[in-house]
């Protein structure tokens, strides 16, 4: 007969949390943009995602978001990188690429999150903005930032998803534990270490789909 404690059920603490990551979550992803810049300049699609994921957690990209470099450097660096893998694009064309949509309806669910009373924190890896005056878009994001009770950005904090002393951060920064807290991101390689630590995890792609997912955790309609 096995053992009973091999048969127990997993349990969950109470969500007293949820974590949203912003470009490609409340916003739609700049993915979509890159694979523009590509078809537009007759490139291989993901070419851009092949360059940011070699060598991950010490490419131009990395380094940029960790705030290591400036944005003229990650341009020469970028364009580097991208040219030993067989197709040049300047760093300064990327970064013009990262402005995405706002998703209503994600807005909205983080709304309807707060109003019942969970705690919230946007997790982003993000660039330092050069812009001496912000943009009417610029102030549209930072209208939503302000809705969460912490916002933890790679180029302040120094560390960057899906590097766990990020995760920490975001939870101390909270008041809660990662077992208590759903983390909401469009790549699967930021959201591993999340599931790892004890988070509930929800990879968006389709918005509706992962509304759903969220509400099956929260017992909210959205």
């Amino acid at each position: 007969m096995g053992n009973p404690s091999s048969l127990s059920p997993v349990i969950h603490k109470e969500i007293r949390a949820v974590l949203w990551d912003f470009g490609g979550v409340i916003l739609s992803s700049p993915f979509e943009a890159f694979n523009r810049y590509e078809t537009a300049s007759g490139l291989p699609l993901d070419h851009i995602r092949r360059v940011n994921s070699t060598n991950p957690d010490g490419n131009a990209w990395a380094l940029l978001e960790r705030n290591d470099i400036s944005p003229l450097e990650f341009d020469a660096l970028f364009a580097s990188e991208s040219e030993a893998l067989g197709h040049r694009i300047p760093g300064a064309d990327v970064l013009a690429l990262l402005s995405g949509e706002v998703r209503p309806a994600m807005v909205a669910a983080l709304d309807r999150v707060i109003a019942y009373g969970y705690r919230t924190a946007c997790l982003t890896n993000n660039v330092v903005s050069t812009t001496p005056d912000p943009s009417p878009r610029q102030i549209e994001v930072a209208a939503i930032m302000k809705k969460f009770d912490h916002v933890v950005e790679s180029s302040k904090v120094g560390c960057r998803k899906p590097e766990p002393r990020f995760y920490e951060i975001a939870c101390e920064l909270v008041g809660v534990s990662p077992d208590e807290c759903v983390f909401l991101d469009d790549l699967g390689v930021n959201l591993k270490p999340a599931a790892a630590m004890g988070m509930r995890t929800i990879k968006v792609g389709d918005p509706t789909i992962a509304l759903r997912e969220l509400s099956d955790h929260l017992g909210l309609q959205f």
